[in-house]
């Protein structure tokens, strides 16, 4: 697949399209990412929305000089502390109360579990490269994306207008502008790794 003639790699998280019927669990997505990444010629822009960009931002402070730079939306909120746990205890009371057939029940809170006591924002801080945060102002997701800010000056925010969480779907063009505004400053000619992820 190509944008604009980027080479892109489209992956299945745990728990996600061809992979549905795996468990999420954070060391799975990283190996999920790492498998990509191996791929390419040269150290790509990781591109995360939602669950997708939380492991692409863990992924990237964890393996530095595999990567160029990292666009990240809809994961600019810590999960973490008292009011997401008990977030994650109600949701499992109701998964279990009224067994919703949505796929995403399941992998929402296999996602709180693995992602409790993480800190995305200890993620940020130790990034050394580029790093774009573009959110939907609709987006309950935004909440500390000053935090996330202040964490790695340098960092360049995108809030467009009138999307919501899945801001890559609610607004492609803003969406496709930033991404190939990133790719030409960082001069990746051959591949942007794309992560994908449900809405979490």
């Amino acid at each position: 697949m190509t944008l604009e003639g980027h080479d892109s790699i489209a992956i299945d998280l745990p728990g996600h399209g061809s992979r549905s019927d795996e468990q999420f669990t954070l060391s799975g997505a990283l190996d999920a990412i790492d498998q990509a990444v191996e791929t390419c010629a040269v150290p790509p822009l990781l591109v995360g929305l939602s669950l997708g960009g939380y492991s692409s931002l863990a992924y990237a402070a964890r393996n530095h000089g595999k990567i160029a730079g990292v666009m990240l939306s809809g994961c600019s909120t810590e999960i973490r502390g008292k009011p997401v746990g008990a977030y994650r205890s109600l949701y499992i009371r109701v998964a279990q109360a009224f067994r919703p057939t949505s796929s995403t029940w399941p992998v929402v809170t296999d996602m709180l579990a693995a992602m409790s006591g993480h800190s995305s924002l200890a993620d940020l801080k130790r990034l050394l490269i580029p790093v774009w945060l573009v959110n939907g102002q609709r987006d309950i997701l935004r909440l500390d994306e000053r935090r996330y800010l202040a964490a790695l000056p340098g960092a360049r925010l995108t809030v467009v207008p009138n999307a919501g969480h899945d801001v890559n779907s609610h607004a492609p063009i803003a969406f496709n502008r930033v991404l190939l505004s990133a790719l030409h400053e960082l001069r990746v000619a051959t591949v942007a790794l794309v992560p994908v992820a449900t809405r979490a």
